[in-house]
């Protein structure tokens, strides 16, 4: 294998496939990047078998191609080599011995090889009927719902996020079992069968970062036990958690007691300074508690002190409700909402406090309370 490209080209490519590798591989070839030289271009591949990422340099991006061929090579190290050259052209050429050459007119590195059979074989193959999603809604998606998964491994299902699709209507439900986020989207087009799948939420918020702001599609092609990204030059592969994901659709209720209209920024500036007199030990709790069209916001540490904000609100009846609930989760639900005003909906002390955009209701966010009174 023998080409020479500009270094900002390579790089750009090698911090996609960069994120196919993880740090806590054992198996040597894992932590490879795979470059397969053609006549068409240049492939650059990674895995750590729960995530592949395939990048393709078209030949008119490379600035010569001598000889085609594969080498595989270790990732961080050539990352970490590229990444300091400066933007001229790199020549990289394959030796004798499984080593490679990496050189500029001031500079020359020499690196050793691993065998190319030994890297795994990933397929790639799509599907015939693949999902497409707008970028920046399928971003959106991610930033809405990836926060309230769980981070613990101990219940693997709800560390990823849920998708479904019936027809044309995707939904994304993320839980840890303490708040739930539930997102509804439209498709372009219907699915011949329902699908209903759990994608990791980690390899979701990596895939978010290779997104660009464009207006494109990304496709998603759905299999058993895989999921396929593919977008601009690159396709990402993504393995799905195994198992049955919770049956999330009753535990928003549709009738409520009592439900408050309230502005969103004052709103979560009023939680944000309560929650200054919070702890995690405490699980960030704030309370609570209306009175006509004022609620009160309270947080206290015996130890530090109390705290105290008002604000009014609309309610819908002359009902009161006094409750309290977790700053830190709530803070995050309001973070997702892209409005001025929402619509926090209450049916006791004890019952889920639901969020929701005022306009539509294709964003709902669920959180527990915390029975302090």
């Amino acid at each position: 294998m023998k080409l020479e490209i500009k270094q900002n080209i390579l790089m750009e490519h090698l911090n996609y496939v960069i994120k196919g590798i993880s740090s806590k591989n054992i198996i040597p070839v894992l932590n490879c990047i795979k470059f397969e030289l053609t006549n068409e271009g240049l492939f650059l591949l990674s895995t750590d078998n729960d995530v592949a990422i395939k990048t393709f340099i078209d030949k008119s991006e490379i600035e010569k191609i001598e000889k085609c061929g594969e080498i595989v090579v270790s990732g961080r190290y050539i990352y970490d080599i590229v990444k300091k050259l400066p933007n001229t052209v790199i020549n990289i050429e394959e030796v004798i011995d499984n080593k490679i050459f990496i050189t500029t007119d001031n500079s020359s590195f020499n690196l050793n090889c691993n065998i190319a059979s030994e890297f795994p074989t990933i397929d790639l193959t799509e599907t015939k009927h693949p999902v497409f999603i707008n970028k920046k809604v399928f971003k959106n998606i991610i930033r809405q719902t990836s926060f309230a998964t769980s981070t613990q491994e101990s219940r693997p299902i709800l560390t990823g996020i849920n998708f479904t699709i019936k027809e044309n209507i995707l939904e994304c439900t993320a839980t840890d079992s303490y708040r739930l986020s539930k997102k509804t989207i439209t498709l372009k087009e219907s699915v011949a069968e329902d699908i209903n799948i759990i994608i990791p939420t980690k390899n979701l918020i990596e895939l978010t970062k290779l997104l660009n702001e464009d207006d494109d599609d990304i496709e998603l092609h759905i299999f058993n036990n895989k999921v396929i990204f593919k977008f601009n030059s690159i396709i990402m592969m993504s393995r799905l958690i195994n198992g049955t994901y919770p049956d999330t659709s009753k535990l928003i209720p549709n009738e409520f007691e009592l439900s408050m209209k309230v502005n969103l920024q004052e709103f979560y500036n009023s939680i944000d300074r309560a929650s200054l007199l919070t702890n995690e030990a405490d699980k960030n709790t704030i309370k609570l508690e209306s009175e006509n069209n004022n609620i009160t916001l309270s947080s206290n540490i015996p130890e530090i002190g109390y705290v105290e904000e008002n604000m009014k609100v609309e309610k819908s009846n002359e009902k009161e409700i006094k409750i309290a609930f977790s700053s830190k989760y709530m803070m995050e639900a309001l973070k997702t909402f892209e409005t001025e005003d929402i619509e926090i909906f209450f049916n006791s002390e004890i019952k889920p406090i639901i969020i929701k955009n005022i306009e539509n209701e294709d964003l709902i966010q669920l959180i527990l309370p915390i029975r302090t009174y």
